[in-house]
């Protein structure tokens, strides 16, 4: 059971309410009190006539201009058609399904206005499998995320599309809600804009890319260890005490689960006597350091993150305890657009780092391994590509690191003069770690099959179980074949996190 409280949702349980079509919710009761008053609050200044910006004003530069008693609920739907200006590809249907409960969750906080059948009618959305079709793109991320939310909230009136269950494409709102048993909403004074005024579609895209960035991670540091073994290389630069004479944590954390994942290593026994090497190149020797730099962000990114999930952050935020409606910026997602920017420079290293590592592995005048880890160097030239597409990769990933959080164009007549483009940090986000997946997906590929060329020597046994479970997918490279299918298949087996040790 998901508790959906303004409070205590978790990023986990966001993926997994996006991963699962069928997922038991609830609003407790104590929730359901602070929506119902937050309501009555909105309520009584209406009746009092006191003037409350969208609900009794117009929206934006049209803040001053009053709205007359009997045009107030067309003002709440002329808001949601007006706003669904997205354009592009749809968002996946995981992404929509995170902005849902996110936005379910910021309205149960109590400060929206709204009544508990606009929650409700959100989580039977999630509840019925039914998907709002949202464009990717239309989003400055200031007074919200506009009209990814307008097209996220159209259905709840029975407008706009939603995406089909069982082929692709979209079918109206309308449709779905009827096969479902649901009423449309009739939205009243202030529900429009609390549906529409808000980060969820930064923070869902950012969201669900940063549970896979750490993901990846985990998994490459599992290949920086694959290989070095196959390298040949030494672990003593991952020592405790290397490291707690500089004690950043995630370095730290980098180091120790090195040291776990080379422990009890045949190959390391054999060459642990008699090499010449005093110490080895920094894309293996500072794994700890730049792996770890990653991780740190990874530390703050889910702060912030974790934050910004159980927040308020639409506008005018009510506070029932003092009858007040507050006018205030809590929609501006500056700071969840800055660290999904620091989570693309943070992947673009850390790709950086791995192509590094495999192009070592690759070249036999660094790796004293065959050629391009051909069996047969020259009539077969093995993964002499695999590190071309990699460098490809990497140079997209590079232009993703540029931040979009530095950029801003005013909007809405100078009105929001000052924006956080943070939907477009978050494409960058998730394009960036989907990249990042492919990467270390082609690191371990070819240092699985470094680690055949000492056979039957056998690297650490934690390294063995995760060569035998690659070895499911890709069969070792006896003689030359596209390694396109199998970068695709491991790749897909990184994103699911089959390779966690």
């Amino acid at each position: 059971m998901i508790r959906i409280d303004g409070e205590s949702l978790t990023l986990e349980a966001v993926e997994d309410v996006a991963d699962l079509p069928r997922v038991e919710l609830d609003v407790p009761e104590g929730a359901r009190l602070r929506i119902r008053r937050s309501r009555e609050t909105v309520e009584a200044l209406v009746e009092a006539g006191d003037p409350v910006y969208g609900v009794t004003t117009g929206f934006g530069r049209l803040a001053e201009v009053p709205v007359s008693i009997e045009d107030r609920r067309d003002l709440q739907v002329n808001l949601l058609r007006s706003h669904a200006a997205g354009h592009g590809a749809l968002l996946s249907r995981r992404e929509a399904r995170a902005m849902l409960l996110l936005r379910a969750n910021a309205l149960a906080r109590g400060h929206s206005g709204c009544r508990e059948v606009v929650v409700d009618r959100l989580l039977d959305l999630l509840r019925h499998g039914i998907t709002p079709a949202v464009p990717e793109a239309g989003s400055v991320g200031a007074s919200g995320d506009l009209a990814p939310l307008a097209h996220l909230a159209l259905p709840l009136i029975g407008e706009g599309e939603v995406l089909a269950v069982r082929e692709e494409g979209t079918l109206p709102a309308a449709d779905a809600l009827a096969a479902a048993g649901l009423e449309p909403v009739r939205l009243r004074a202030k529900e429009g804009l609390a549906l529409i005024n808000g980060t969820q579609a930064t923070t869902g895209v950012g969201l669900l890319a940063f549970l896979r960035a750490e993901r990846a991670l985990e998994q490459l540091e599992v290949a920086g260890a694959m290989s070095l073994e196959a390298l040949r290389g030494t672990p003593a630069a991952f020592r405790e005490e290397v490291h707690a004479a500089r004690p950043h944590p995630g370095q730290v954390e980098s180091a120790r689960r090195l040291r776990e994942l080379l422990a009890d290593s045949e190959i390391r026994e054999s060459h642990r006597h008699g090499d010449p090497r005093v110490q080895d190149a920094y894309s293996l020797r500072c794994m700890p350091q730049v792996h770890g730099a990653a991780r740190s962000a990874f530390r703050y990114i889910r702060t912030v993150l974790e934050c910004e999930v159980n927040a308020a952050t639409d506008n005018p935020l009510v506070f029932p305890d003092s009858g007040t409606v507050v006018s205030a910026g809590n929609f501006h997602a500056q700071l969840v657009s800055q660290v999904l920017d620091l989570l693309a420079i943070a992947v673009a290293d850390l790709a950086s780092i791995s192509e590094r590592r495999l192009e070592r592995l690759l070249n036999p005048d660094l790796s004293g391994l065959p050629a391009f880890l051909s069996p047969e160097p020259g009539l077969r030239s093995g993964y002499m590509i695999l590190q071309v597409t990699v460098v490809d990769l990497l140079a997209e990933m590079r232009v993703l690191a540029h931040p979009a959080s530095v950029d801003s164009v005013s909007t809405s007549a100078a009105q929001e003069d000052h924006v956080s483009m943070g939907l477009a940090a978050a494409r960058k986000a998730r394009r960036a770690v989907e990249l990042l997946e492919v990467v270390v997906a082609a690191e371990l590929m070819a240092a699985a099959q470094g680690l055949e060329f000492h056979r039957p020597l056998r690297p650490a046994r934690v390294l063995e179980r995760v060569r035998r479970r690659l070895r499911e997918r890709v069969a070792p490279l006896d003689e030359d074949r596209p390694p396109a299918p199998d970068l695709a298949s491991v790749a897909e087996g990184v994103r699911a996190g089959d390779y966690l040790p």
